[in-house]
């Protein structure tokens, strides 16, 4: 693909044997496949407290942060593949995009690492919803903080038994809907790259 976009693929979970982590695993492995420069991260490796406005204003941002704002800046999109906490994100997610939609100068453009840039979503959960219910508030969060939403998402109910030994998806529809979501975000994103 010509003029490749650029996209980062993450779970809302640290957890080592996360489900999402594995939907964002295969989802970055179908990407680079459709010849997007895909990158899989773990939240894991950027650790952030719990945003507070006054230890932003003594402190400034948390490099984890300052880091994983550049990384999110510099590229063409966001796909996050998120559980789901009482109906809602989890808050390890919740925090990470806070911090990260903060200002680092006073002439930064506000939400520079999210404005104009294209995001799919996905939630796995061993329930019989999927973790859909958390893919609500998700969407339109990141679609307040301006980024291009596709349409197409993915709820994988009963993850837990959803991959097999080397994390890939088992059931043929549940890869083509995977695929189908991948598809969409990474045609949006080369549609909407600039340049």
């Amino acid at each position: 693909m010509t003029n490749a976009p650029s996209l980062i693929f993450f779970a809302g979970s640290a957890r080592e044997d996360s489900v999402n982590k594995k939907i964002a695993r295969v989802a970055a492995r179908m990407a680079e496949a459709a010849g997007a420069d895909a990158t899989f991260i773990d939240l894991r490796d950027y650790p952030m407290p719990l945003y507070d406005g006054d230890l932003e204003s003594r402190d400034g941002l948390p490099e984890a942060a300052v880091e994983l704002k550049a990384l999110f800046r510099d590229s063409d999109g966001l796909f996050v593949a998120s559980p789901e906490y009482n109906s809602s994100l989890p808050p390890l997610l919740k925090n990470t995009i806070d911090w990260v939609s903060r200002r680092a100068s006073a002439d930064e453009p506000p939400l520079v690492a999210y404005k104009g840039k294209v995001a799919a979503i996905a939630a796995g959960s061993p329930g019989g919803l999927g973790g859909l219910r958390g893919l609500v508030p998700l969407r339109m969060l990141l679609g307040n903080l301006g980024m291009h939403v596709v349409p197409q998402q993915l709820a994988i109910s009963g993850a837990a038994t959803a991959f097999d030994d080397d994390g890939q998806l088992m059931e043929p529809d549940r890869k083509a809907a995977l695929e189908g979501v991948v598809k969409q975000f990474v045609e949006t994103a080369q549609a909407l790259k600039p340049g």
